[in-house]
């Protein structure tokens, strides 16, 4: 069987955009249309006949609603092999019948919850009636159309549907079903049962738009899939203003640059620059411009080619050095005017307008995917709490300020992780090392090596607090860090050999920091 023609249409809607007009399409086909409550009512008042399900089934709704589909003469019209003898005597005996269309969108339940509704009203918006329809209707799509996003109703408006439409319908119907389902499911457990990992999780995704050119590199495929629901906000529900497609590696960095401008969301202006999901500049200052400035000076190498993120509204006098340099993809809360005008004229370069930011210290979960299932953890939003400090001298107010800076930075740099800092910008970053001790060197030669470009007198290391992403196990990584001039030092400690790393951070003058937290990132 190919095209069906559509005598008799089932429909009930939430969200009732369009239905007016489809009903109108329907109608004037001679198509015999089925409602209930809101929905017949929204019709009717448009001048169209409106058969209801109560006169369908011979049961009024009942329970506030809760109850009026859920009857043989629905699911037995829906249901039936049309071409199958017994199923055919079954629907003449009880005459029950056809339906060869339904239209159905759900209660808004992940909107409910947004809104911060009470427990019983959470509960009065999981839906029953309508995925029981949506999954009847999917199964027999052989011979039932099943529609639950008002942007196909053009399949269907023209009173006949074909084979190949009915299975993709029938396909978006059960993916529909299943994230609806996904999404309370999560809500019973993580929201109303307190469970930090239920036995089953269910991720509910929605693909982004169309598949990505290609994944981390040409011969992988790839497709970016968005989180859904009201509270989603990140790179996925951003905006994107100009520029050709984003690619798997440019959203990925957007990402990492976004959490971490984030961090600084209610500091002074800042600016991030990331390469390879790892930070190559990070600063703060009086203005945009200036902290753009500070960050570029830190690697200006690595820059080429990177992904920028603000934490303020991009203007036109930032714009203008950001437009100096190749640049990937900027990303900011919003840009004036002035400056889309003038990154308009650089028409590769994307620019992503995130409205406000993320909060860093959002609860949520990290998943990972390796050979043979997920790993799956709470994220990352720990921040300084109570600091000890360790060592015979006490860390300036200047000093203290640096060690919280780089600390920041540091949480979002691929472990092996070493920061330097100075004044609020960052001096040199050593990232992704196997051993701390070559981190620590990596960074103070970038630093080093950006003094040289710059034509500075030293290395910006000199007098700056080092942070680093968990203990020194040893205490030549910190020794490195004496030789590149920094003065403070801030590390979660923890490791059986501190009591050597504070000597030797006493013998150096240093003042130490311990957070007692780490943060690795791999």
């Amino acid at each position: 069987m190919t095209d069906i023609t559509i005598r008799r249409a089932l429909i009930s809607v939430s969200d009732k955009t369009g239905i007016v007009d489809l009903g109108k399409a329907l109608s004037a086909r001679r198509v015999e249309i089925v409602s209930t409550g809101g929905t017949a009512t929204a019709l009717r008042e448009a001048g169209l006949t409106v058969r209801d399900v109560s006169d369908l089934t011979g049961f009024p709704e009942m329970m506030d609603g809760r109850v009026k589909t859920l009857h043989p003469m629905v699911h037995g019209g829906l249901l039936a092999v049309r071409d199958d003898a017994g199923h055919a005597a079954s629907m003449e005996e009880h005459g029950i019948g056809g339906i060869d269309l339904v239209i159905v969108n759900l209660y808004p339940f992940e909107a409910t919850v947004a809104k911060g509704a009470d427990r019983e009203t959470v509960i009065e918006n999981i839906d029953i009636g309508g995925p029981s329809m949506v999954r009847s209707a999917a199964k027999n799509h052989a011979y039932v159309a099943i529609v639950t996003d008002p942007a196909d109703y053009a399949l269907v408006e023209g009173g006949t549907t074909t084979i190949a439409d009915r299975k993709r319908l029938a396909a978006k119907a059960f993916a529909t079903t299943a994230a609806y389902d996904g999404a309370i499911a999560q809500w019973f457990a993580f929201a109303d049962q307190g469970e930090r990992f239920p036995a089953t999780l269910p991720l509910t995704l929605k693909r982004a738009g169309d598949e990505l050119r290609y994944g981390e590199n040409p011969h992988q495929a790839a497709a970016f899939y968005a989180s859904t629901g009201p509270a989603a906000r990140g790179i996925g529900q951003a905006r994107q203003v100009q520029g050709k497609a984003l690619s798997y590696n440019n959203l990925n960095d957007a990402d990492a640059a976004l959490e971490l401008v984030a961090e600084f969301r209610d500091a002074a202006p800042s600016v991030v620059i990331v390469k390879h999901a790892n930070p190559c500049g990070v600063a703060t200052a009086a203005t945009l411009a200036e902290a753009y400035e500070r960050a570029f000076a830190c690697d200006t190498v690595s820059a080429f080619g990177g992904i920028i993120a603000l934490n303020r509204t991009l203007d036109a006098a930032t714009a203008k050095y950001i437009t100096g340099i190749f640049t990937e993809v900027v990303v900011a809360p919003d840009a004036d005017e002035e400056a889309i005008a003038l990154f308009a004229a650089k028409k590769n370069l994307r620019l992503l307008l995130t409205g406000d930011l993320p909060d860093p210290a959002r609860t949520g979960i990290a998943a990972k995917s390796i050979a043979g299932g997920w790993l799956v953890q709470s994220r990352d939003n720990g921040s300084l709490g109570e600091m000890k400090v360790v060592t015979k001298r006490q860390p300036t107010t200047q000093e203290l300020a640096d060690c919280r800076f780089a600390w920041t930075v540091a949480k979002h740099v691929k472990s092996n992780a070493i920061v330097y800092a100075k004044d609020g910008s960052t001096a040199g970053i050593g990232a992704g090392q196997m051993n701390r001790l070559e981190s620590a060197r990596i960074a103070a030669w970038k630093a080093k090596d950006a003094a040289d470009k710059a034509g500075w007198d030293s290395a910006r290391t000199i007098g700056s607090a080092v942070a680093s992403d968990a203990f020194f196990p040893f205490a030549d990584g910190l020794l490195a860090a004496v030789e590149a001039g920094a003065t403070s030092v801030i590390q979660p400690g923890g490791s059986i050999r501190d009591e050597e790393v504070i000597a030797a951070a006493d013998e150096a003058g240093l003042a130490m920091i311990f957070t007692g937290m780490r943060h690795f990132r791999h």
